[in-house]
């Protein structure tokens, strides 16, 4: 029942990391305060246990907004925000996990336990830092439930599928001059502090009074107005446009230097605007329904929902990689999400009510129940790659421990008599 058949077990042997980082921000500023910064963990803490402490620092983040700002959740009409002082702990927490997981990769190599286990770790970790982080950014610039939050949803989730896809046909992870993990991160950084100085509604002012470029008449000609977080989004999704091309022509380069069809690896790119167009459908049930999820209370565990979804389909992307297997075009969790969109657009598709959503309680219970299955299988899923990888090569996830010859746990620094 496990995701790994015996004969890619023995592929995770053959697994080393590649990795290039073109970030002038990395290289001259981070790197050297990563390089410090790892130095003060003893070589005692795995690798993987920095890795999870980052993840829950963005937990707590997320609880903080649920605790600070409980009618994101409860209250149909919206919310008030948390405190301002609040955006400061997302900021710290933030530019925490980013440097735990920036370090994780470092200590890996003190300790030896670099391999396929920390790749998958990291990138799951990573995957469910994603969709959190649209949900505190948004709300730090004042979009709160709007398709703004969805683009923005679409976007992130995008870049992250590219780089998977990269890696997948490229064989190693590239993180160019501005990439998610480094600039933009720090962006988001930026965001929280702003918001914790001037609040959520320094962000709704027009761009064109506050950039004081409404003077000139041609820009008006040219620009429409926007508020300052629009502006943001549309950034975005420029970013977003110039990651496309270039990891396209990653993977083109790469194809051609191995003699192999450059263009086949875009089918394999098809997955991730499926499994949106499902969600979006989803969403965009008929407005006469009383059970449309996009302005209620149930924004959050659908974007919940979405992310746990998101996160096992790249998850798998990676495993494949490590193990040398074909792509995985279809992804089970998807039934749940084509179940909920079809049953929202029944009225749209038959003329009918839906079955189920008729209401804003059974609808409700839908996407909870939704959320508990997705929860469920991708923990279902992490439990079971941990444990095939790490009863294969004879390691643990959470110890800085391997096994001797004999088949005992021991020390890393204890096998074979020397440090490994």
């Amino acid at each position: 029942m496990g995701y790994i058949p015996s004969h890619a077990l023995e592929n995770l042997r053959k697994y080393a990391y590649k990795g290039v980082d073109k970030s002038l921000v990395s290289r001259y500023v981070l790197n050297p305060f990563w390089t410090w910064f790892v130095t003060l963990w003893p070589t005692s803490v795995a690798p993987n246990t920095i890795t999870l402490t980052g993840l829950c620092l963005v937990l707590t983040n997320f609880a903080t907004l649920l605790y600070f700002d409980p009618k994101f959740l409860t209250d149909k009409e919206g919310a008030e925000g948390p405190p301002q002082w609040v955006y400061f702990t997302w900021a710290a927490g933030l530019f925490m996990y980013q440097s735990l997981d920036a370090i994780d990769g470092k200590q890996a190599r003190r300790t030896g336990m670099a391999g396929p286990l920390g790749e998958m770790f990291d990138h799951g970790c990573d995957a469910l830092n994603t969709t959190l982080e649209v949900i505190l950014c948004t709300r730090a610039l004042n979009l709160g439930r709007s398709w703004w939050t969805v683009s923005s949803q679409i976007a992130t989730l995008a870049n992250f599928y590219l780089t998977t896809w990269e890696e997948y046909h490229t064989g190693q992870l590239y993180l160019g001059h501005f990439s998610g993990p480094v600039e933009g991160i720090l962006v988001i950084v930026a965001i929280y502090v702003v918001t914790g100085c001037m609040g959520t509604g320094f962000w709704d002012q027009d761009f064109l009074t506050f950039t004081r470029l409404e003077r000139y008449p041609v820009v008006l000609q040219y620009i429409p107005r926007m508020g300052l977080n629009d502006v943001c989004m549309v950034f975005g999704c420029v970013v977003t446009s110039v990651n496309i091309v270039n990891s396209s022509y990653n993977v083109f380069k790469a194809r051609i230097g191995s003699k192999l069809n450059p263009v086949t690896p875009l089918l394999y790119l098809l997955p991730f605007p499926i499994s949106v167009a499902i969600e979006l459908f989803w969403l965009s049930s008929p407005k006469l329904t009383e059970s449309r999820i996009l302005y209620s209370a149930l924004f959050v565990p659908f974007l919940c929902c979405w992310g746990l979804q998101f996160a096992h389909q790249v998850s798998r992307i990676i495993l494949a990689h490590v193990t040398k297997q074909s792509f995985p075009w279809w992804d089970a969790m998807w039934l749940w999400s084509i179940a909920g969109a079809v049953d929202a657009n029944l009225p749209l598709l038959i003329n009918r009510p839906p079955i189920i959503q008729y209401n804003m309680q059974r609808t409700a219970i839908f996407v909870y129940v939704t959320l508990a299955v997705t929860f469920l299988s991708y923990a279902r899923f992490c439990y079971l790659v941990i444990n095939d990888i790490t009863n294969y090569l004879g390691i643990a996830c959470f110890t800085v421990r391997k096994k001797d010859k004999s088949g005992e746990w021991v020390a890393a620094s204890e096998v074979n008599g020397k440090k490994q």
